[in-house]
């Protein structure tokens, strides 16, 4: 993020779309644009940047990004989905843009896709007479064009799923063939009489939607055999009725595409207590709908979207435990049915304000879990060193739990946290009598602007601070490092 000017605020911002200010220059009209007309509009003062086909002209936007005006002109006259979709694509640009819209592209008249070419060419080799060296030649040239239909995503992974059902059940088994198939990796909403379940399997996900046949209640339940990656969605019949179909399969129902290219699902939340951390740091507590089987996987985040003056605004946070666990168990209260966030308060911040303003009880969107943090990173390491800066600490959270409890091979965990002063370090007796409980676990405080009290370390992070800190074990130990914190503080941690 960079500075932004006086009155250049994300309020600001919704203030001016709302203002009935022509921010296209096109007073009202909507416009077909081809790829030479985008490419004019490549300027700072004259900037058209197209997302998923729609085309948005950006000049007036520039000076309220909060990533500054280099980042927009990475994209001005050009395609911007690819580039969007790496840096947020979690922002719902529709509704900040909307009053920026300038029209769609035009469709170019394109050739007949690859795919439908190379499925043609699969259906004749089926049909050719054979001998064995045509089998071999056919054997060959299918198994080439199969793979090339599978990088064009036209050919997908089975993941099959059936149902069955007696008087009071209704049982959806769905068949992975993924060894390590967990609850982590499982996503299941069920309310009134729609059901959307979805398994993770690495960057894909398998989604089963449908409009249920008749209704049922809130209790849900996943069963996994993890041995052989079958998933048991299981649902109570609201009535003893036999049902004839399972329902009405949804748009997406079936399915086996990249999640990136699933789009965020969210569900409403209640939040059932707000506690302080710090002087600006909170702990929100939120409640899954009962419907809901979600679990957030360790080094994962989600989004939480809430409608701030009729625009949708949307922010990533990455849950942590209630509590820091001295004993190395899972804290009871992590039951998966509460998601646990601590957040920053800013006093100038739009969402953040917003958030500190909900009343117990009251509703806020979340998303399914996103990130492509792996565990086995973990396992396979023997020093562990944490970097955090400020709220940065989050991720580190249940990080540390899963390391200390469950990764036997590391042999030193080190957490190095960047502050500003000793009021702003989270959790810091936990973190404390964390390391005195176990002897592998050192934590380090390092503050910016200490109190002339502090005997401790003081700096920001630098190659010289951090050289004095970041040691491996044994000469040719394997290390993990984890850094997250302000932008700044993780490129120069990077560096």
């Amino acid at each position: 993020q960079v500075p932004l000017k006086p009155g250049r605020s994300l309020m600001d911002w919704i203030r001016l779309t709302k203002s009935g200010k022509d921010l296209t220059g096109l007073k009202g009209r909507l416009v077909e644009v081809t790829e030479d007309e985008l490419s004019k509009h490549n300027k700072k003062e004259d900037c058209w940047i197209c997302i998923r086909g729609f085309v948005y002209n950006v000049t007036p936007y520039m000076e309220y990004h909060p990533g500054g005006e280099d980042e927009l002109m990475r994209a001005a006259g050009a395609d911007g989905t690819d580039l969007f979709d790496q840096v947020h694509r979690w922002v719902n640009y529709e509704s900040m843009l909307k009053e920026c819209l300038v029209g769609r592209m035009a469709v170019k008249p394109v050739a007949a896709p690859k795919g439908e070419l190379l499925l043609h060419i699969l259906i004749v080799l089926h049909r050719i007479p054979e001998d064995e060296i045509v089998v071999q030649l056919k054997t060959f040239i299918i198994l080439v064009i199969l793979s090339k239909l599978l990088t064009l995503n036209l050919v997908f992974r089975s993941s099959n799923y059936d149902w069955f059902q007696t008087d009071s059940l209704v049982t959806i088994v769905i068949y992975t063939k993924q060894k390590d198939m967990n609850a982590d990796l499982v996503i299941v909403d069920c309310q009134d009489k729609q059901l959307r379940g979805e398994i993770i399997m690495d960057d894909h996900s398998y989604l089963v939607e449908v409009d249920l046949d008749h209704a049922v209640s809130e209790d849900v339940a996943v069963n996994i055999a993890e041995k052989v990656g079958k998933v048991e969605i299981i649902l109570n019949k609201k009535d003893n009725i036999h049902w004839k179909m399972l329902g009405q399969p949804c748009e997406g129902h079936n399915t086996f595409i990249k999640r990136t290219d699933r789009g965020l699902f969210y569900r409403k939340c209640k939040l059932v207590s707000k506690t302080e951390v710090t002087h600006d740091t909170k702990l929100f507590c939120l409640m899954l709908p009962k419907g809901t089987h979600l679990r957030v996987p360790t080094g994962q985040h989600v989004y939480l979207k809430h409608i701030i003056a009729g625009t949708e605004v949307v922010k990533p946070y990455t849950p942590v435990l209630p509590f820091l666990p001295l004993d190395f168990q899972e804290a009871p209260c992590h039951d998966g049915v509460h998601i646990y966030l601590m957040i920053k308060i800013y006093s100038h911040g739009l969402f953040t304000q917003a958030l500190d303003h909900l009343q117990i009880g009251d509703y806020i969107s979340v998303s399914n879990p996103e990130g492509n943090f792996k565990k086995s990173q973990v396992q396979t390491s023997e020093d562990l060193l944490l970097l955090a800066g400020g709220t940065g600490f989050t991720p580190m959270v249940k990080l540390l739990n899963f390391a200390l409890t469950e990764a036997s091979c590391l042999r030193t965990v080190k957490l190095i946290f960047f502050n500003k002063t000793e009021d702003d370090i989270l959790w810091k007796n936990q973190l404390e009598q964390l390391a005195l409980k176990d002897e592998r676990f050192e934590v380090q405080f390092i503050l910016s602007q200490p109190s002339k009290d502090w005997v401790g370390k003081q700096g920001e992070i630098s190659s010289s601070l951090l050289s004095e800190f970041v040691k491996r074990s044994r000469r040719d130990s394997k290390v993990l490092i984890c850094i997250c914190g302000p932008a700044p503080f993780t490129e120069q941690g990077v560096q």
